[in-house]
């Protein structure tokens, strides 16, 4: 096999593998900007890729799990698309700060004004959300995507643990681990110490090289004396001889 055949079957390969790779990963999804941490706040993004090549997406509906409501969801304005945040009431009220909320959002609409997105473009849709659940690792979502044609696919299949991804999977956010460490410091605490004593520090230098400048000063002023003195004193030496 030639160097032209050996390019031309490893070119195809590579094709192959990301036409492969772009397929299964072209559903809705939601990932956090940055991380998502048990117990806390988060922005997410619910990423939405137009798959048809006659048709645009012109609307998005989004589900949250009732096992683990939220109390706090905010969407983030959307250029060309209209919002519409569903509240259900809770069959048993969250404590949030020390107050008791007795519903939640239970699905977010996001409704296109326009032309919504068209075939080989995709569209983000943040909110922030929270508190994010403390005894789970992931929260699973399910989203309905509608196109211009009236098709609506459904992505709803909950991936199993070890399992294989099912043909249209729901949308899962991961939550990280809680921001708090072992002893109850939170990053925030940690990065005020930090700052706290780097200030120190810094205060400390500062006084140090005062301090070095003070002393280098009078060193330069002790020398000028006492050269004045020597030449004071060879003057008047001179003034009595003559």
């Amino acid at each position: 096999m030639n160097v032209s055949r050996i390019a031309l079957v490893g070119g195809v390969a590579a094709s192959t593998v990301l036409l492969l790779a772009g397929t299964a990963s072209a559903h809705v999804s939601v990932q956090p900007q940055g991380e998502a941490a048990k117990g806390g706040y988060a922005t997410v993004n619910f990423k939405v890729p137009n798959e048809r090549d006659d048709a645009s997406t012109v609307k998005l509906e989004v589900s949250f799990p009732t096992d683990h409501p939220l109390a706090s969801v905010s969407p983030q304005p959307v250029a060309g698309w209209k919002i519409d945040v569903t509240r259900s009431k809770l069959a048993k009220p969250l404590e949030v700060h020390g107050k008791k909320i007795d519903e939640a959002v239970s699905k977010v609409t996001w409704t296109a004004d326009d032309k919504g997105i068209e075939p080989g473009f995709f569209q983000q849709f943040p909110l922030s959300v929270g508190q994010l659940p403390e005894d789970t690792d992931q929260m699973v979502f399910k989203a309905l995507q509608t196109y211009s044609n009236k098709e609506v696919v459904r992505w709803i299949e909950e991936p199993a643990e070890g399992g294989e991804e099912p043909e249209s999977p729901a949308p899962v956010l991961a939550l990280s681990a809680p921001a708090a460490d072992a002893h109850g410091a939170t990053a925030d605490d940690k990065s005020g110490e930090a700052a706290e004593e780097k200030t120190t520090a810094s205060s400390d230098d500062t006084s140090s090289s005062n301090s070095d400048s003070t002393a280098r000063v009078l060193g330069i002023v002790g020398i000028v004396v006492g050269v004045a003195g020597v030449a004071f004193g060879v003057l008047a030496g001179r003034r009595r001889n003559a």
